[in-house]
């Protein structure tokens, strides 16, 4: 996979706002099928939909969450003193705030596995990393650089960043614009924020295949399928 290709999206992620990760039905997964079918009549270009709910583990965020609270909680104890040990300290007071500060530890740590909160404590930067190395890592399994003219393009969404990544393979990333692909993302946002994600899916669909038609457009006669037109689907 070469780093040049997704340099040339990088510009392109922008924040989405969206519900939880959900199960697409089957009509919709049919409905994204559809949109892939109608793009690539036009194009010689292969389009791979993906839809992913996470595209890290963030397991610190757990911890930060953790100690965060856990901190929290023993500062206010301290400093409210005179409230809980109105009689001055004895051996056991120190025993319960020792339970306190891990009892608070342990529940934070249980507030990091919710999506809201690991994007709270984890920088915009690694969130983008992550989204961008799992973008770069569905590109290599799906087999999408294995078009005979290198034409395959990615369109992903992470549900938990919050974030759609378009990946263009070598012989689509040179002819088109960083503000083509910004397009297909907005396409996408518009349908997210209304929580409609096989709509957003389609929708960036739709406006690839419009894009790739300029630039590679079909030959009658010689526009194999080379990729499945179904969409994909990963935790």
């Amino acid at each position: 996979m070469d780093s040049a290709a997704a340099a040339a999206i990088l510009a392109e992620e922008e924040p989405v706002v969206i519900g939880k990760a959900i199960e697409l039905t089957e009509q919709e997964k049919a409905r994204v099928s559809e949109a892939v079918r109608a793009a690539e009549r036009q194009t010689s270009a292969e389009i791979v939909p993906m839809l992913v709910a996470r595209s890290g583990l963030y397991r610190d965020a757990q911890h930060r969450t953790g100690l965060a609270l856990a901190l929290l909680i023993l500062t206010g104890l301290l400093m409210g003193e005179a409230l809980w040990l109105p009689w001055g300290w004895h051996a056991a007071n120190a025993a319960w705030l020792i339970v306190a500060t891990l009892l608070a530890y342990t529940i934070g740590t249980r507030l990091g596995t919710f999506g809201a909160v690991i994007r709270a404590v984890t920088s915009t930067e690694r969130l983008r990393r992550k989204v961008q190395l799992r973008a770069e890592r569905a590109f290599a399994q799906h087999g999408i650089s294995q078009t005979r003219e290198r034409t395959g393009v990615l369109l992903m969404v992470s549900l938990l960043e919050r974030r759609v990544y378009v990946l263009p393979d070598l012989g689509i990333g040179p002819k088109i614009s960083v503000a083509q692909w910004d397009e297909v993302v907005e396409a996408v946002v518009t349908k997210l924020k209304a929580n409609d994600i096989a709509g957003g899916l389609c929708a960036g669909i739709e406006r690839c295949g419009t894009i790739l038609t300029h630039v590679c457009p079909a030959t009658p006669g010689n526009n194999p399928d080379e990729l499945p037109d179904r969409l994909v689907q990963e935790p």
